[in-house]
């Protein structure tokens, strides 16, 4: 008899793939062949699936499938973080699309799926790789063919799919030559392979009797709803209180006349045991005296309104104020120094991110949306950023491009590349043009073992030099690595040096550096700031 599983089986599955996923995270993350200290793959695959579950959450009970597929699509893709995470969305988006159509989980729903998901995937990545993530989607993909064909049962094709994405893991480092040189398979299949196994023994049962994950995500606590009060409008009361009151006792009409006698805008709404207040009073502490007499209360927050009024009115004017313009700019940076600068060369908004975290598309969207212009920019300054960034541009209302910069140096330059005169288009080419001559180097510690460009041994927590991208440098103290480094970036040719200092090296030591530089390369001119950016000592570019 074939199985059968309810919309919520497969809900509560891949809640509790999710949660193994981001259990599993650090495995998958040392399987990174880079050896720097990046939350990658195994984290940003994690998060992904974290913000499907929360968008999963916020559904009513018995929520219909075309719901269930657009909570998982929106929640994939506005989460997604770092190429890992993208991808990692535009599976889930095929999975859901392709399987529109079919009422239930059989092998033929699950090949319809897979197959439409390697179409959707491969076409979000220009230039596919065989040895990676999406090599263990195709095979996977595969795997539920057969099973089709073969008229496998739905717990048969689950399993057939589960071995193969195994399997597909174990063959990728012969087909990608980085992975074999450094013993590992690929991170993001594994991760993926990972996430099939847990959701197919999680949705059949093999582990045993599976609980309801979601609920841990929607709460114990049934939720209320309240309107925020934005307006102080010259009221007599100035705090605006609002808490969670946790009570058996409390009478939920004796409450409100209460409230009533200590201010305005009263309201308390829930059922025994769980309530929310809000009143605008001037005596905060009497309204939680009275609450704390009947019961327990949580998140408490209690603003003034006439400070409020007044800072909000003050900012409405300043944003008034400030002219819209015909382009603006996102950037994405780690330390405060790195943000300052880039605001300074007129970066509207700098999102918090970089190697050590990526953003998801909706950060960026977000900050896209904030930029008061009529069309944006972004700057991801890290590969791992750059397919997130063009999924928010591609959900952007207001028309936006992304200059593809890999670091903090590279934006630089390519703001200098800014026509304010030029077109969206034509200013997106100017200022890619702008940084193809800037070279990037980076100094960091590796986190594991490793080798360099040219075969040489890396060990874990040694000083290690990265050049565009390829490590040329590994030594034990950082400032002879940048020496190195800078010998093998062919300073000697260049004009100027761009020298970031990050927050574990200080001023002293920046100045020692400088100093050292200045002697060894007498006519390049060194540009030196605090990037005060995590985990690189030292970030700097040459041209």
């Amino acid at each position: 008899m074939p199985e059968s599983y309810t919309a919520n089986d497969l809900l509560n599955a891949i809640a509790a793939a999710s949660k193994t996923l981001s259990e599993r995270k650090d495995e998958i993350n040392r399987l990174n062949v880079f050896p720097v200290p990046d939350g990658d793959t195994g984290t940003n695959m994690s998060l992904t699936l974290e913000t499907v579950v929360e968008n999963l959450a916020q559904l009513p009970i018995g929520a219909d499938g075309a719901d269930i597929r657009r909570a998982i699509t929106t929640g994939a893709l506005m989460g997604a973080r770092g190429n890992s995470g993208v991808i990692t969305s535009q599976i889930l988006r095929g999975l859901c699309e392709g399987s529109v159509g079919h009422e239930a989980v059989d092998a033929e729903s699950i090949d319809a799926a897979f197959s439409h998901a390697v179409d959707v995937a491969f076409q979000a990545v220009r230039k596919p790789v065989e040895g990676t993530i999406l090599t263990v989607l195709k095979d996977s993909a595969a795997a539920a063919k057969r099973a089709r064909k073969k008229k496998f049962s739905t717990d048969e094709a689950l399993e057939a799919v589960v071995s193969e994405a195994y399997a597909s893991v174990q063959r990728t480092p012969d087909l990608l030559p980085v992975l074999k040189d450094n013993g590992v398979v690929d991170a993001g299949g594994y991760g993926l392979a990972i996430f099939f196994d847990a959701f197919a023994a999680a949705l059949t049962g093999k582990e045993g009797p599976l609980g309801d994950e979601l609920a841990f995500a929607r709460g114990a606590a049934p939720r209320v709803e309240i309107e925020q009060i934005n307006d102080w409008e010259g009221s007599a009361f100035r705090y605006c209180t609002e808490f969670l009151v946790n009570s058996d006792t409390l009478d939920a009409e004796e409450g409100l006349d209460f409230l009533g006698t200590m201010g305005d805008c009263e309201l308390l709404v829930g059922q025994n045991p769980n309530f929310k207040v809000h009143v605008h009073t001037n005596t905060p502490d009497k309204v939680l005296a009275y609450m704390l007499e009947r019961g327990q209360i949580a998140e408490v927050h209690i603003h003034n309104m006439q400070l409020q009024s007044a800072a909000r009115t003050d900012a409405l004017a300043a944003e008034e104020a400030q002219e819209r313009k015909p382009l603006g700019f996102v950037a994405v940076a780690a330390g405060e120094g790195n943000a300052k600068i880039l605001k300074s060369l007129g970066v509207d908004v700098v999102v918090s991110g970089g190697q050590t975290m990526n953003p998801s598309t909706k950060d960026l969207l977000d900050a896209a949306n904030e930029v008061n212009a009529d069309a944006v920019i972004i700057l991801p300054n890290n590969k791992n950023i750059i397919m997130a960034a063009q999924s928010a541009c591609g959900l952007s209302e207001k028309p936006c491009a992304v200059v593809p910069t890999t670091s903090v140096p590279q934006a630089f330059s390519a703001l200098f590349g800014f026509d304010e005169d030029a077109s969206l288009d034509e200013n997106a080419e100017a200022m890619t043009e702008a940084y193809a001559d800037v070279r990037t180097g980076e100094v960091t510690r590796a986190i594991k073992d490793a080798k360099d460009a040219h075969d040489n041994p890396i060990r874990e927590g040694d000083v290690i030099g990265i050049a565009d991208g390829s490590i040329e440098s590994v030594g034990s103290d950082v400032e002879d690595v940048v020496m190195d480094l800078l010998e093998r970036m062919d300073a000697e040719d260049a004009d100027t040096l761009t020298l970031l200092a990050g927050e574990d090296l200080d001023d002293a030591a920046l100045d020692a550096l400088v100093a050292r530089i200045e002697e060894a390369f007498d006519e390049l001119e060194i540009d030196a700031h605090r990037g005060d950016q995590p985990l690189y000592p030292v970030v700097m570019s040459v041209e």
